[in-house]
């Protein structure tokens, strides 16, 4: 029997904080099927984020800039340290890697529309580059992953950037999903494929064991491409310290460090929750051991997983960041979990704000799926529409409280600009605890 809540405080009854509802429904549901659950989206449990920040606006000690008459830029240089021609983008917020499998084609040119819109880049993810994603794209960096789906020279040569993948901040240590009812004829195709078979990438690459064959792998990338392109690494955020600096060594010039709020499209739900470090406790480790190196701003680091408001954006940069990369929020923005899919959430089992399983290939809203008729509800124009206006306004929320802060470029703002409300974000962020000068562990 169940009780309304109001009855079951009458009678005395108590959740057990160990064994929640969410908790002993997740046993029963292993016992009932003898199988790990798969979702995807990003990790669902409070963490220490961006939120556990707070900035220090300026007044007497600081001067801010007058929004409507001081300029305060916004443009970001990536990949100078050995490329031909970096990229110089107008924001410092990128598109994360999402592939073409996971997403929708209409998708997948929805975020090449946007992202070209204001100036910046979008990313290919697993399974090789659309005609559509390249044609949209200004800039468009193609991810080089362990499964190798869809490489090829020619591919490698018409990006403007290459990002060698190393590791996933909702995942790292643990290879890409693909469930069978999304590996549609073309997407089967475009990764050498059976059609409709459940595909798992690898979770390392197939050539190398360690940082020095990563360098041989980097300049081969080199020589492929001219020497033209920026050859990002990025790194699922666990040991951020060390891989940042092996990364650097190899060849970098560009770290991309993910953090474990960071989404995915697929995978299992242990790895989501109980692998990896928050965004915040990554982003200093990384920026230490460039300054170690003597490369911070030089080898310029992008940050990813949980950006969602200009704020974060402010933040990640404060703590020594040159650009971020959105991926959830992006989808957001075009529309995914949208209250208009109401009706149909309900009936797949979930509902508008809640809705994670793009495994699946059912989401109502033609981002995630690789179903023709959902797929067909997607408008890509429009949705790149929303993205740019979405991008526009995290530019601009970082723009004020950059101007806030007395800062000509949002690149200017530093650890000295923010405070933490609690202890363990103040320790992780290595910035003091708000009304104090105590950085916990130092």
């Amino acid at each position: 029997m169940t009780y309304p809540t109001d009855d079951r405080a009458r009678l005395g009854l108590r959740e057990s904080a160990t064994f929640d509802r969410p908790t002993i429904a997740a046993i029963q549901r292993a016992a009932e099927t003898g199988i790990y659950d798969i979702r995807g989206w990003g990790a669902k449990r409070s963490l220490p984020h961006f939120d556990d920040l707070l900035f220090l606006g300026a007044s007497m000690s600081r001067y801010p800039l007058e929004g409507y008459r001081e300029r305060c830029g916004t443009d970001v240089v990536l990949g100078d340290r050995f490329a031909k021609h970096p990229l110089h983008l107008d924001i410092p917020v990128t598109i994360a890697g999402m592939s073409f499998g996971a997403l929708s084609g209409p998708a997948k040119e929805a975020l090449g529309r946007g992202a070209s819109e204001v100036g910046t880049s979008t990313t290919t993810g697993d399974g090789g580059m659309t005609p559509e994603e390249r044609g949209q794209s200004k800039y468009l960096v193609y991810q080089y992953l362990p499964s190798r789906y869809g490489m090829n020279p020619a591919d490698l040569r018409k990006a403007d950037a290459i990002e060698v993948v190393l590791g996933q901040g909702a995942k790292p240590g643990g290879g890409g999903m693909l469930l069978g009812q999304k590996i549609s004829e073309r997407v089967a195709g475009m990764r050498t494929l059976p059609e409709g078979i459940d595909q798992r990438s690898a979770c390392r690459h197939p050539d190398w064991t360690g940082p020095d064959d990563l360098t041989i792998k980097i300049n081969e990338l080199r020589e492929i491409t001219d020497w033209e392109k920026p050859i990002y690494v990025k790194v699922g955020a666990t040991r951020t310290y060390y891989d940042v600096k092996l990364a650097v060594h190899a060849g970098a010039d560009v770290v991309v460090v993910d953090g474990m709020q960071g989404g995915t499209a697929a995978t299992q739900e242990v790895f989501i929750e109980h692998v990896g470090i928050p965004t915040l406790a990554a982003v200093p480790q990384a920026v230490q051991a460039l300054a170690e190196l003597g490369v911070h701003r030089k080898v310029q680091l992008i940050v990813s997983g949980g950006i969602r408001t200009g704020a974060d954006v402010a933040k990640a940069l404060a703590l020594g960041a040159d650009a971020v990369a959105i991926g959830t929020a992006a989808l957001i923005a075009l529309g995914d979990n949208h209250p208009r899919y109401a009706a149909e959430y309900e009936k797949l089992g979930s509902a508008a704000g809640f809705f994670d399983d793009f495994q699946d290939g059912t989401d109502p809203a033609g981002i995630s799926t690789q179903d023709p008729e959902l797929a067909a509800r997607f408008d890509p124009v429009e949705g790149g529409r929303r993205l740019a206006n979405y991008l526009r306004v995290l530019t601009m929320e970082a723009q004020t409280i950059a101007r806030a802060c007395g800062k000509a470029h949002v690149l200017h703002l530093e650890p000295e600009d923010l405070v933490a409300v609690t202890i363990e974000a103040a320790a992780m962020a290595r910035v003091p605890l708000a009304g104090t000068d105590w950085i916990p562990g130092r």
